[in-house]
């Protein structure tokens, strides 16, 4: 979390959420020794768990496990690879995609002769918040979870593309490029990305960024202005796609993403610095989109005066609706969130409990748009918080406006018409506010009597103050320009949010500071100086310094790198791999040193495998170490086995009497007594058909 200036209230409730998340596993470091392993932090997050350890001295690679505290140990599922990294002093493993509840994490490292392990305290994982006009059952989609599902896990047949400093030009991806099915193999995010703007493939992808990742290395996978594009092919085209960083320390540094034509995408912790022009950018026709637990810091300066820390931080326009935008954190933003430029039809957005930390303007600032504004943190604004023009309409509701200069702004009305130089020249819209907690402020004109000590007018007003969160705003109250009233559409319409949704305004500062921004309120720190960072809104030069010089701590990725090389893991292309939520019905952990697949068990999910293909349970069964199975693999033409293996390895592939050959990597072996045994070098590898097979189970060792 942040560090901020001291506020002795806020300290309290602070420390009283720590002290109740340790009491419930939350946050709290566990320290664990085992065995010459010593688990030296842990915790549990929305919808994941991490485990940190120092290094084992002689280890030549750590393996990690999750299950649900309640489960058997052999109900442990293997974690990726690639989701343990390595740092200075100690290491780190996330387990992602997890359903609500309470886990344990294992970790084991390989060492001469044996093994060594250790295992966290129960951790609890809370789910995170799925509400707004992304989640509205009215909406095209009802969901804005790209890859997963509402639970938090991984939809079934979902594919994981681990994308490093290392691997971002080179990283590839099977993709279906045509309506009889052809593959395509997609080369570099960008490349994959582009593949998949041809709409015929809408397998659930979960994009999973690994430390600070910049620019340069994603040379080539970029548009001409700086861009990572998520294009659909038409208006709203289904995507499924989630981008997310992994752990606290994950970056898009000094390139932004441009979303268009989408649904159905999750943009999630995420560090954002430096970027051209805008951060996150929905430009055009998206539908179904949740950016949220984001970090946002200054973008790279624009040829305009207004755009000294950079564009828009998050922009949506040109028909995209139904979009949430949830628990970022804006680092003095000067233009947080654009909303709509030139529609003229309806659309919906939802904003809340962002921390919209000592920003400027924007937080939104609205066209058009019906935007439901609840339990966001205004900390310090020095122009204005929401603002409406050209028709808009925004219920704006249960906010937190500490030192925000204008809370609320109209155009060409009420405090715009102040004379101090309008925030746009545009026609009004209207603002409904309910129960907003408004400190510091310099003006503020409310609409009628339950203005209480505030200033109100009836004509000229910067918002409506509703006596309920259901009440209806007469017609007769109307923007001065344009003539246009609020619509009500917070009563006629399904927001994706209910009465229980609302956190009690008197907690609003305590849960957006708390769980705002990345994970553990990521690795980045900044302590603001209230007394005159709350009125400026000049380019923090110190806070300019520190994000231009920010490098990561990140050594090296894959549990099977050498703990004391300081260079990253040799394989710089990890294979695309399927990844089932970790869940106590998972596949029975190998023995260590040992990843196995049962076909039977585990259908084509795997943590490791990346497997396409067809099942069947009508071709026998095969019995083998003791194992009864009862599930094959069809070798066909379409069938793909992708992997890749950090060192050299033993392939073992059983099948039943059907078959005499199977490729790897494209050379031909034997199925003898149906078994094919393959020795692999480290890298990617490749089972496809040779004749027709039925393939049981798979070990790798």
């Amino acid at each position: 979390m942040k560090k901020r200036a001291a506020k002795v209230s806020s300290i309290v409730l602070m420390f009283s959420l720590v002290l109740s998340l340790i009491a419930a596993g939350g946050w709290g470091d566990s320290v664990v020794h085992a065995a010459g392993l010593t688990i030296t932090g842990s915790g549990g997050g929305s919808e994941t768990a991490y485990v940190e350890w120092s290094p084992v001295s002689n280890a030549t690679g750590y393996t990690v496990y999750v299950k649900a505290a309640s489960a058997a140990d052999s109900q442990y599922q293997q974690i990726n690879t690639e989701l343990i990294r390595k740092y200075a002093s100690y290491w780190r493993a996330d387990a992602v995609g997890l359903a609500a509840g309470s886990y344990v994490i294992k970790v084991e490292a390989t060492v001469s002769g044996g093994a060594a392990n250790a295992v966290t305290g129960t951790l609890a994982v809370t789910s995170y918040d799925r509400s707004g006009f992304a989640f509205s059952p009215s909406s095209q989609y009802g969901t804005g979870s790209g890859a997963y599902n509402d639970n938090g896990t991984l939809k079934n047949g979902a594919q994981v593309l681990y994308v490093t400093s290392q691997n971002a030009q080179t990283v590839t991806l099977p993709v279906k490029t045509s309506s009889s099915g052809t593959i395509q193999t997609g080369v570099g995010l960008g490349g994959i990305l582009t593949l998949r703007q041809k709409g015929y493939d809408t397998t659930p992808l979960a994009i999973r960024i690994i430390g600070k990742v910049t620019a340069s290395d994603l040379s080539g996978q970029l548009n001409s202005s700086g861009y990572l594009e998520v294009k659909g092919k038409n208006n709203y085209s289904e995507m499924n796609i989630t981008i997310e960083g992994i752990g606290k320390d994950a970056y898009a540094y000094g390139w932004g993403m441009l979303l268009r034509y989408v649904g159905n995408v999750e943009v999630r912790n995420l560090g954002v610095m430096l970027f051209p022009d805008d951060g996150i950018s929905m430009d055009t026709g998206n539908v179904n989109v949740w950016v949220h637990n984001n970090d946002i810091f200054y973008g790279a300066a624009g040829s305009d005066a207004d755009q000294a820390k950079g564009d828009g931080s998050t922009d949506l326009k040109k028909g995209s609706t139904y979009i949430t935008i949830s628990y970022n954190h804006y680092w003095d933003s000067g233009k947080a969130a654009l909303v709509g430029l030139s529609e003229s039809a309806e659309f919906f957005v939802t904003f809340h409990h962002n921390w919209f930390d000592h920003s400027d303007s924007r937080h939104p600032r609205i066209r058009v748009a019906s935007v439901h504004v609840y339990n966001n943190f205004f900390d310090g604004v020095s122009k204005y918080g929401v603002g409406v023009t050209t028709g808009a309409s925004a219920f704006v509701e249960s906010n937190v406006f500490r030192n925000t200069k204008n809370p609320m702004l109209i155009s060409l009305q009420g405090t715009d018409a102040l004379g101090e130089g309008t925030f746009s020249g545009e026609d009004g819209g209207v603002i409904k506010a309910y129960n907003n907690s408004i400190v510091g402020a310099a003006s503020l004109i409310y609409a009628n009597s339950n203005a209480g000590t505030a200033s109100a007018n009836a004509t000229s007003f910067d918002a409506y103050l509703a006596s309920s969160r259901n009440e209806t705003v007469p017609s007769s109250y109307k923007a001065l320009k344009g003539g246009t009233a609020y619509n009500n559409f917070d009563t006629t319409v399904n927001t994706g949010v209910s009465a229980s949704n609302i956190d009690n305004v008197s907690n609003v500062e305590q849960v957006v500071s708390a769980k705002a921004g990345r994970l553990n309120g990521g690795d980045f720190t900044w302590t603001f100086n209230d007394s005159v960072d709350d009125a400026s809104y000049a380019v923090n030069a110190a806070l300019m310094s520190a994000i231009r010089s920010y490098t990561s701590g990140l050594e090296s990725v894959g549990g099977n790198s050498n703990p004391t090389s300081p260079t990253p893991a040799p394989t710089a292309t990890p294979a695309p791999t399927t990844t089932p939520a970790p869940t106590a019905t998972a596949t029975p952990v190998p023995t260590a040193g040992a990843t196995v697949h049962n076909f039977t068990t585990s259908g084509t999910t795997s943590s490791f495998f990346n497997i396409q293909g067809n099942l069947s349970t009508s071709k026998g069964t095969v019995v083998y170490n003791g194992l009864t199975l009862t599930q094959c693999l069809k070798i066909e033409s379409a069938t793909s086995i992708q992997f890749t293996t950090a060192q050299a390895a033993t392939l073992t592939l059983v099948f039943n009497s059907e078959g005499t050959k199977i490729k790897v990597d494209g050379t031909s072996y034997t199925i003898t007594n149906g078994i094919a045994t393959i020795s692999l070098a480290a890298g990617a590898h490749t089972i496809t058909k040779d004749s027709t097979a039925n393939l049981y189970y798979i070990q790798l060792n």
